[in-house]
């Protein structure tokens, strides 16, 4: 299937960035400012505004910014040009648009109106998303007649502004099924999804989550598939590193298995509310773009580290390690928290039983690697700048009560083996059960090193009170 050049050469990805789209509390003024410095710094090229949480972007599209915002709007323009950054506004009428009769002519007026007074702000881009529209977003509740709607609003709104507009090019869209399982029935596109990309002007980029909202990746076949399904080239809206469904985790991760070879018109990264601490993820993905096919995500998660914390980057690099991996019942992304040191454990509940030189030598490479976490949280802590420590405060005080309470267990299980204090077990097995109830009743605050530091604990209690090693369901 052919499909229409889109962009310029110089890119593999002609237009790659950041999409302020996730829900929570909104970015602060200072917090865009500094991520649209820093796309510039790191060659990526757009960003996106469309706060979920910003009233004027979605529940009350229809009403004009007031004037300290257009103000603040107009400064990000501004920035944006400093650093050769495009920023695109997008907005999300979907909720109570109307598209016929009266009501449906005034919502087109007031929609023209809206992007005229952001266009005289200095803003040249822009984007229509009609993605989480309540009562819209559950399978079979959204139609064929649900998709011209839509496609031919964004065709009319793109067709009359453009024509006013030479400066604005064409405009990006969400549609409501955007990501691919929701989009097909079997290997058909649904009449949602069939009715939207044949109806959508050809000239508006359409951007797609993956095969579901928050997946592993999206493979060249994966991205094919999705192509085809849309007869042109999508572009992507990748959920990493947002957490805003999961907000207690960190996702400090490389981005990681999106296509090599497929091209892709256009790429945004979803980041965290966390401004300072999304920049690790994002600086990775900047090296994705500039080459995916030789991209290296490890590596490049060191450098960015490296560029980015200086002589805390070692601290930097090791507490990052246990917090990549985002999931739950529908989400699964990033790599595993701290892959390694979970092979290590493993390899002591291998030997653990029968013990012998193996078994202690695992054992004392534990402690080791305990201890270094305990150090590299109150490195950490003392030397963070503020507004970063801030951010991960919570996360990084777990860091370092997880290792501890892991030592202990190291201790619990050594003085288990002896047989000679078990006064002293029953004591620490106690007070180690204690801690493990206080980690899991503040899950919902701070989530850090799921299936490895957090596991040991749980693993060593079962190991001592059966015999056997129990595991947090892995």
């Amino acid at each position: 299937m052919a499909f229409p050049a889109s962009g310029a050469d110089a890119s593999p990805i002609p237009l790659c960035g950041v999409v302020e789209g996730f829900y929570g509390t909104p970015w602060s003024h200072r917090n865009r400012q500094d991520m649209l410095e820093f796309c510039g710094d790191q060659g990526l090229n757009a960003y996106i505004y469309a706060p979920k949480n910003d009233p004027y972007h979605k529940d009350r599209w229809r009403e004009p910014y007031p004037k300290n915002q257009q103000k603040k709007l107009a400064e990000l323009a501004r920035t944006a040009d400093k650093h050769h950054v495009e920023l695109i506004f997008a907005i999300s009428p979907g909720q109570d648009l109307h598209y016929d009769g009266p009501e449906g002519t005034a919502d087109r007026k007031i929609m023209l109106k809206k992007l005229e007074a952001v266009h005289d702000l200095g803003i040249r881009r822009f984007a229509i998303f009609f993605d989480d529209i309540k009562g819209m977003t559950e399978k079979s509740s959204v139609d064929a007649e649900d998709a011209r709607n839509q496609a031919e609003f964004i065709n009319e709104i793109q067709k009359e502004f453009r024509a006013a507009h030479e400066d604005v090019p064409p405009f990006i869209a969400v549609p409501t099924e955007y990501y691919y399982e929701d989009m097909v029935a079997g290997k058909n596109p649904k009449p949602y999804t069939r009715t939207f990309s044949e109806a959508l002007s050809p000239d508006v980029t359409v951007l797609y989550t993956g095969n579901g909202v928050v997946t592993e990746g999206i493979s060249d076949r994966e991205l094919e598939q999705a192509d085809g399904l849309y007869g042109r080239r999508l572009g992507v809206w990748w959920n990493y590193p947002v957490t805003d469904y999961q907000e207690a985790k960190l996702a400090l991760g490389p981005i990681v298995n999106l296509p090599k070879k497929e091209e892709l018109p256009a790429l945004f990264f979803n980041p965290m509310k966390h401004e300072r601490l999304s920049k690790i993820a994002l600086a990775t993905g900047a090296e994705y773009a500039h080459d995916p096919e030789h991209y290296a995500p490890e590596a490049a998660w060191s450098r960015a580290i490296k560029e980015q914390y200086g002589e805390l980057a070692a601290d930097m690099e090791l507490f990052a390690s246990h917090s990549q991996r985002m999931e739950n019942s529908w989400a699964h992304c990033g790599p595993q928290d701290a892959a390694a040191l979970r092979r290590e454990m493993d390899d002591l509940w291998k030997h653990w039983a029968a013990g012998g030189t193996e078994a202690e030598l695992d054992w004392f490479e534990l402690r080791h690697r305990f201890q270094a976490m305990d150090d590299v949280a109150v490195h950490l802590q003392k030397g963070l700048p503020k507004d970063i420590r801030k951010e991960c405060a919570p996360q990084l005080n777990l860091f370092g009560e997880l290792a501890r309470a892991d030592l202990q267990a190291l201790q619990l299980l050594q003085m288990h083996r002896s047989g000679n204090h078990p006064k002293e077990v029953k004591k620490l097995l106690a007070k180690l059960k204690e801690k493990n109830e206080k980690f899991t009743a503040h899950q919902k605050t701070a989530r850090i090193s799921d299936g490895t530091a957090r596991d040991f604990l749980v693993e060593a209690i079962g190991y001592v009170e059966t015999g056997t090693r129990k595991t947090n369901g892995r």
